[in-house]
């Protein structure tokens, strides 16, 4: 795939370029002294950041609607995330709790503190904010909002009911699959750009998510049609 590649990025670090061989068995080893580290490395270990494709889009139309997207990606994804923090500290809380009412008792702290914290804002959401919100929530904890409630009806039943409840014709069900949606590729695109950017704090997703065969399947099928 011509168009897309990994590459690795050197970080700002402070390094001594310090090389000293070393003789193992006829052998010339080099190692390599980082300054403020006593140990010396053999090699140093980047991190793999994801090439971007350029984005193309066939006429104004399209640019519109990855503008619009983008604009409503941006403004429920840190919903979506501190939804997914919480979800695993209540989880954590709970695992740790013997008792059934302790359990209850704590899962109605987090719904009143989750409330408090947000509610009001996600009474704002239009019905397409409302949907994307529930695939960020799938995609940041692996569980659907349906399930989520489900599982844990008793705390946060009610803050999702009451907080959605102009918004029951959207499904609590949908899954975000950025393979077989198009529009979920042009979310994670969108999240991929921010995280660069540094315009969202990054939060890696519950499950593997392959952007570029993704990114490769919706390029194709824009050029067949």
């Amino acid at each position: 795939m011509r168009y897309f590649t990994y590459i690795f990025l050197f970080f700002s670090m402070s390094i001594s370029a310090q090389v000293e061989p070393v003789k193992q068995d006829t052998t010339e080893v080099k190692y390599i002294y980082i300054e403020g580290d006593s140990i010396p490395k053999l090699a140093i270990d980047l991190d793999e950041v994801l090439v971007l494709p350029k984005l193309n889009f066939k006429n104004k139309d399209e640019r519109i609607r990855y503008i619009i997207l983008r604009r409503k990606t941006l403004k429920v994804y840190p919903y979506a995330k501190l939804a997914a923090d919480r979800l695993t500290d209540l989880q954590q809380r709970l695992d740790s709790l013997e008792k059934n009412r302790d359990k209850r008792r704590y899962a109605r702290i987090i719904q009143k503190y989750i409330e408090d914290e947000f509610s009001a804002e996600l009474k704002k959401l239009t019905k397409t904010e409302g949907q994307i919100l529930v695939k960020l929530i799938h995609r940041q904890t692996g569980t659907t909002t349906f399930d989520i409630i489900k599982e844990l009806r008793s705390g946060w039943r009610a803050f999702w009911f009451n907080s959605t409840a102009n918004l029951f014709d959207i499904s609590l069900k949908k899954e975000f699959d950025p393979l077989e949606s198009e529009e979920d590729y042009l979310i994670e695109d969108v999240l991929q750009r921010a995280f660069q950017n540094r315009q969202l704090k990054r939060q890696e997703s519950a499950f593997e998510i392959d952007f570029y065969v993704a990114a490769d399947k919706w390029a194709k099928s824009k050029a067949k049609s």
